[in-house]
Parts: structure tokens; C-alpha cells; sequence
């Protein structure tokens, strides 16, 4: 699944000429690595952000300090903002982040380990010009089970098949 993903999303930016970026904090950047073990992937992949600390969501991507606090760094709101930071301040076209609990540790009541937050970034290209593009984006949570690396990895592989499918949709 994940290489049908990633082919079926570098075969499209490149034919479009379109770049991608991330901002990862569960995942460590493995979604960067994913995209970059591929040759090639210079054409379609702008840059990621491993974002784990609190701190470092603030100062590299923007995320609002106070809203951390209101929702916590797992949230559909954090992984919103973290996205949005990313195409604001990149030149691409798509952006992805990921916040969750990969484990062991972290869990609360309410966040369990696996309990993982994705955003995903996009103009909306209906604008009649530049200047009146907004930004769309899409968020979820999924909750996925297994130990650390394992959520980590289906993390990673569900973002990047969701970017696809998001991709795929808004340009037809």
C-alpha cells in the first residue's frame, strides 16, 4: 500500500509540477524519509519539520502557545495549525503533520497510546487569483494499536495515502 501511495503521489507532482512538505512530531520525520528514500524525490518533496517539543511546534511552525494549552499538542487543532505553519512558510503546494502518542508513555484518559492527529494543507485553487487563495484543510484522528514503532509506522503510511487521496479528489 504505502509504495502504490508513493508512486501514485511523486507521479503526480511531478507531472504537475507540484511540491509537498510535512511537519511531523510522532513520526520523528519518518515521513520525511519515506518521500526521500525514493530517487528523484527533489522533484516533488520541498522539506519537512520534525516538530516534537512543544517549544518547537511554537517557534518553527507558529502554533499558538495558548492553544497547545486549551487542547494539547495531540489535537485536531495543534495538527491544523502545524499544516496551515507549513504551507505559509514553504513554497509548496500540499502540507501534511502529524501529532499523536506513539508510547509507551503519555497517555491520558482521554488519549490513549495511538491516539494520533493529522492536518492536511492545501490552497484552495477555485480563487479566481493569487491573492484570494485560502487555505483548506483537512483533519482527523485515528487511533492505532500496536507498540511504538508500530504506530509510528501506520502514522506515517496513513498520512501519506490520505494526502493522495486528498490530492486525487481536489484536482478532478
Amino acid at each position: 500500500m504505502i509504495e502504490t501511495s508513493l508512486n501514485n503521489l511523486a507521479d503526480f507532482c511531478i507531472k504537475n509540477s507540484q511540491m509537498i512538505a510535512t511537519a511531523e512530531s510522532s513520526t520523528g520525520g519518518m515521513v520525511a524519509k519515506l518521500i526521500t528514500d525514493r530517487a528523484g524525490s527533489s522533484q516533488w518533496f520541498e522539506r519537512g519539520f520534525v516538530t516534537y517539543s512543544n517549544l518547537s511546534k511554537e517557534q518553527m511552525r507558529g502554533v499558538n502557545e495558548q492553544l497547545i494549552s486549551d487542547c494539547g499538542a495531540v489535537s485536531e487543532s495543534v495538527a491544523e495549525a502545524m499544516a496551515k505553519g507549513v504551507l505559509e512558510h514553504s513554497q509548496t503546494h500540499y502540507a501534511l503533520s502529524i501529532t499523536g502518542i506513539a508510547g509507551p508513555g503519555g497517555a491520558t484518559k482521554n488519549k490513549p497510546v495511538g491516539t494520533v492527529c493529522f492536518s492536511w494543507a492545501y490552497y484552495d485553487l477555485a480563487a479566481a487569483n493569487l491573492a484570494d487563495k485560502k487555505i483548506k484543510c483537512i483533519t482527523t484522528t485515528q487511533f492505532f494499536s500496536g507498540d511504538r514503532r508500530a504506530v509510528r509506522k501506520q502514522s506515517a503510511h496513513f498520512s501519506l495515502h490520505k494526502l493522495y487521496e486528498i490530492i486525487k479528489d481536489i484536482s478532478h
